[in-house]
């Protein structure tokens, strides 16, 4: 399969603090026809927890813990699902604690990002022209969390049978 030289696609979803699943579309219609033998491959994916600015989200002082969680899928979702289901491109959470009084940043922050591309050995192939970033952040948070995602991917050409069931299959 011939490959095109690596580019990024940049996603932010604005998930809140109030314990509430949202999520964005991203249109990768400029990169992926399956009519036409173009799929995507995402290779890596780097993902950030901040608040609207880009800077570390606060915690509620009242509350020693936050969590928020992400997760990038082929078809759209109206809640979290389980990294076994079908349309899971990569997803994963991180958690927070502030031990000081007041709000503030968290003092510690754990990640688990439990399905990334760079965890296969070929990256993962995607056939369908929208994914979806979604995800969700607790009330703990004092304000409200984006989560962005940088993929670094590439464009593939397959055969139009192949690229099709690779569309249907995540569909």
């Amino acid at each position: 399969m011939p490959k095109s030289d690596s580019f990024f696609i940049r996603a932010t979803t604005a998930v809140g603090n109030d314990n509430t699943y949202r999520q964005e579309s991203i249109d990768l219609g400029a990169y992926v026809d399956a009519l036409g033998k173009s799929v995507l491959r995402i290779h890596n994916i780097a993902v950030a927890f901040t608040d609207s600015t880009g800077r570390s989200a606060e915690l509620d002082g009242s509350d020693a813990a936050a969590a928020a969680q992400f997760q990038l899928l082929t078809q759209t979702a109206a809640d979290i699902v389980l990294a076994s289901n079908k349309s899971v491109i990569s997803s994963g959470m991180i958690n927070c604690a502030r031990v000081k009084s007041g709000n503030g940043v968290a003092d510690s922050t754990s990640e688990s990002f439990d399905n990334l591309p760079q965890l296969w050995t070929n990256g993962y192939l995607v056939a369908v022209d929208t994914i979806y970033l979604g995800g969700a952040a607790t009330d703990t948070f004092y304000e409200a969390v984006s989560v962005t995602v940088t993929m670094e991917c590439t464009v593939e050409t397959m055969s139009q049978a192949a690229a099709m069931a690779l569309a249907l299959s995540q569909q």
